[in-house]
């Protein structure tokens, strides 16, 4: 369900939309009043506001009017009135006429006074995100540093500015707080007791008074939850005297192997901007429920359209109008067009929930480049909400290659169909490839949020690694898992692969010799297999005792 106002999603169990904070129609109104001295008065029913003691809400300040102004309940809205007051009363800085509705975030001025409206949700909601950007001060004081302990935590533990911490819902489990690092991008899942030790870190309080906090407040329990706390921010360099692991002078050089395949990236910041602007003007009609159906349903029809295809042979791969090199060059220029589709999708999906995304561009791993967006701030949401950011790209894939499987279908025998066979092929390539749980994209996402298993590519990684090298290893259970999923995505794509090489090489014959039509078929399993190389080929090297690249 999208809001009315802003067309962002709204959350289940809130009052108000928390992206323009406007009441939701047919909920139960829950704002509340904050006054300068910090009481909060609910917005539950009718009220009086002014100097008067007659007044529902009594503010003893000469600029305020006897009888200032009236806040009233319609539908369960709040809406804001003036009550003949001799300056008048001032709604987020312009003075109102009439009745104005009230939203989370709105300042309200009477005299001198300003008042804040804030939504007044159940804890086991999720909570506002708390950000302090870097270079901010967090205390007023300046703190001496009193020396170091363990090297990077001094005695005065202080949090250093360049983070954003989130309450999710309570059913996120034990370790419901998100810390982001707003400089690295890096994130850290915190519990209660970790998210109530970490406000403490204003350098105000040595290391035994945090200890002793800690005690009092959480019993044995506590000292503990400090201890991992603090080692664990340190190692990111989120304290202040941490530099975290690339900040390291003594962090050991990268080896060859790791300098080769390590990520280039080229990325711009505006794009989260391009993408605000095509939601706002009208990219949200895709988040409708009968638009999402639509989508899912021309999915399912193109992958029986496309099936139809191949198993009558209508189109070839990498052939258009009988030339092998002008369809590689539509079937190229078809998979660019939808690699952007692929990525706008994701940033559409996080505007919807009222997220940025910071960045987008260009990664090269080796010789091969796909293009990301910086969808981070998902980790702010809901385990569901991450799951439908992370299936965006893929549902864009099917939704388009769809489009064009049924429009080659109904297309007569020619240029267009064989222009549409190609880019249907190459949406269905991307899907696959994407949803690989092997690699750090859609598809592992989707699966550690679905299983709730994070960092479950490493740990599998690092049991199979360590069975395949001839090494006892510890957790199974995850590699059940990882493997269930890697076998499963690997029999879908062999047996596309196969189906398509057996169905379609005699076929490719006819238009390119055998050399090339090798190439184009070789390049085509060796994109789709590149996963499985990646996730066996270095363990099995270890085995085998074979180290071609020094790592020094």
């Amino acid at each position: 369900m999208l809001c009315k106002y802003c067309h962002r999603q709204l959350d289940a169990g809130r009052s108000a939309c928390r992206a323009c904070g406007r009441a939701i129609p047919g909920r139960h109104a829950a704002f509340e009043l904050v006054a300068p001295d910090g009481a909060r008065i609910p917005l539950a029913r009718a009220l009086t506001l002014g100097r008067g003691s007659e007044n529902d809400v009594t503010l003893s300040d000469p600029s305020v009017s006897r009888r200032h102004a009236r806040v009233s309940l319609v539908n369960g809205v709040p809406m804001l009135e003036d009550a003949g007051s001799t300056h008048g009363t001032f709604l987020d800085g312009r003075a109102i006429e009439g009745a104005r509705e009230l939203h989370a975030g709105s300042v309200i001025q009477l005299g001198d006074l300003p008042l804040r409206v804030i939504t007044a949700d159940d804890d086991a909601l999720a909570g506002h995100t708390l950000m302090v950007p870097a270079g901010a001060s967090l205390a007023a004081l300046p703190v001496p540093v009193d020396g170091a302990l363990s090297g990077a935590i001094s005695l005065r533990p202080r949090v250093r500015s360049g983070w954003a911490l989130k309450r999710l819902s309570a059913d996120e489990g034990p370790e419901r707080f998100v810390l982001r690092d707003l400089r690295g991008g890096g994130f850290v899942r915190l519990s209660d007791t970790e998210a109530a030790i970490f406000r403490l870190l204003d350098g105000r309080h040595t290391l035994p008074a945090l200890v002793a906090a800690a005690e009092e407040r959480f019993g044995s329990a506590g000292p503990a939850a400090l201890a991992r706390l603090l080692t664990d921010l340190a190692e990111r360099g989120l304290l202040h005297g941490s530099e975290g692991p690339e900040g390291d002078a003594g962090a050991p050089r990268l080896g060859l192997v790791r300098r080769i395949t390590r990520p280039r990236v080229w990325a711009s910041e505006s794009f989260g901007k391009l993408v605000e602007r095509i939601y706002a003007r009208g990219g949200w009609v895709l988040f409708l429920k009968p638009v999402l159906v639509a989508l899912i349903a021309l999915g399912i029809a193109g992958l029986a359209s496309f099936g139809y295809l191949i198993a009558r042979r209508y189109g070839t791969p990498f052939v258009v109008a009988k030339h092998v090199g002008l369809g590689a060059l539509v079937f190229v220029g078809g998979r660019l067009a939808l690699v952007a589709l692929h990525e706008l999708a994701h940033g559409l999906a996080c505007a919807s929930y009222g997220r940025r995304v910071a960045r987008a561009g260009i990664k090269l791993v080796l010789i091969f480049p796909y293009a990301f967006v910086d969808t981070s701030e998902a980790w702010f949401e809901s385990r569901g909400r991450r799951i439908a950011i992370s299936a965006a790209g893929p549902i864009s894939d099917f939704a388009v290659g769809g489009a064009f499987a049924v429009a080659s279908l109904l297309s007569g025998k020619g240029t267009m169909r064989d222009i549409e066979f190609q880019v249907a092929l190459g949406a269905y390539l991307g899907a696959l490839f994407n949803l690989s749980p092997m690699l750090d994209r859609d598809g592992y996402h989707i699966l550690i949020d679905v299983v709730r298993q994070p960092n479950l590519r490493a740990r599998a990684r690092t049991w199979l690694a360590a069975r395949l090298a001839g090494r006892p290893a510890e957790g199974a259970r995850a590699l059940v898992i990882f493997s269930a999923a890697t076998i499963l995505w690997s029999v879908v794509t062999a047996l596309f692969a196969l189906g398509m090489t057996l169905r379609y090489y005699d076929v490719m014959l006819h238009f390119a010799p055998r050399e090339l039509v090798w190439g184009l078929l070789g390049s085509f399993f060796m994109v789709l297999l590149i996963p499985l190389f990646v996730m066996a080929g270095a363990p099995l090297m270890q085995r085998r005792g074979e180290a071609p690249f020094s790592e020094d």
